[in-house]
């Protein structure tokens, strides 16, 4: 089946990696799989050797009418829906679920941010995306992004085996790579400090004292007050600070 380019589809035709993103998902007691754009089935299949059930939410209406046809006999449950759109309440998803997906760049981010805030959270997500986002996602200190540090507060992330855009039907035009992310029981900082995150990181090349003085009401002075007070790097970048110093450099700044 010809593939959208305006949905982003490109089809993963080795068996092996899509049996491996199913392996990454599989979580103790979660028989269900929330699988996001199924497309023409190939890791739908792969998630049967661990789920029981997958409910597959597909946005191409043609994809969408012709997957039940491929699995006659399995528990598959086919949702013609924009999953960003989907209210996730309705889906009376069990206590544990994992959710994995093949899914474009363009949204990535949407998605994993609406499942690390839902109020139902999966196990597990384990998604196969663009290798420089997954990097993006799982970098440390002096990588860190605001992409980076809003999925790290809110969950376990870990990368997964590269894989080459050769292995794509039409090819990419970028490698991608398996990303896992597991939630935390307990966010690691407040949306207090997400905020303050985003608003060191309105420049990301400049330093963030620079960044801050600008659109704080903390002047130049204060900050490098606090800095010093903290034992944090006064020529610091914001991709620089650890989680545990965005949280402390928050708390000292709201009390100003």
């Amino acid at each position: 089946m010809k593939n959208r380019k305006s949905l982003g589809q490109h089809w993963l035709k080795d068996r092996g990696i899509l049996l491996d993103i199913s392996d990454f998902a599989a979580a103790k007691g979660a028989n269900v799989a929330l699988e996001i754009g199924p497309g023409l089935g190939t890791l739908t299949s792969a998630l049967f050797k661990n789920f029981a059930n997958v409910i597959a939410v597909e946005l191409d209406d043609r994809l969408a009418e012709n997957l039940p046809k491929s699995f006659p006999g399995k528990n598959l449950i086919v949702l013609n829906k924009d999953i960003l759109a989907l209210d996730l309440d309705l889906l009376n998803l069990p206590e544990k679920y994992v959710v994995a997906g093949n899914i474009p760049y363009y949204i990535t981010s949407p998605i994993i941010q609406k499942f690390l805030h839902a109020k139902h959270r999966p196990e597990k997500m384990v998604f196969l995306i663009q290798k420089e986002v997954a990097e993006r996602l799982a970098a440390d200190a002096g990588g860190y992004s605001v992409l980076g540090l809003s999925a790290q507060i809110y969950a376990k992330v870990t990368l997964g085996p590269i894989v080459d855009r050769s292995f794509f039907t039409p090819p990419p035009k970028v490698d991608s790579q398996i990303i896992i992310l597991e939630p935390l029981a307990k966010p690691l900082a407040t949306e207090r400090t997400m905020a303050l995150i985003k608003l060191g990181f309105i420049a990301p090349r400049k330093k963030l004292i620079s960044n801050l003085a600008t659109s704080t009401h903390i002047s130049k002075e204060e900050l490098r007050s606090i800095f010093a007070e903290l034992h944090l790097d006064e020529n610091a970048r914001p991709a620089d600070l650890l989680i545990s110093d965005w949280v402390k450099l928050e708390k000292n700044i709201h009390k100003h």
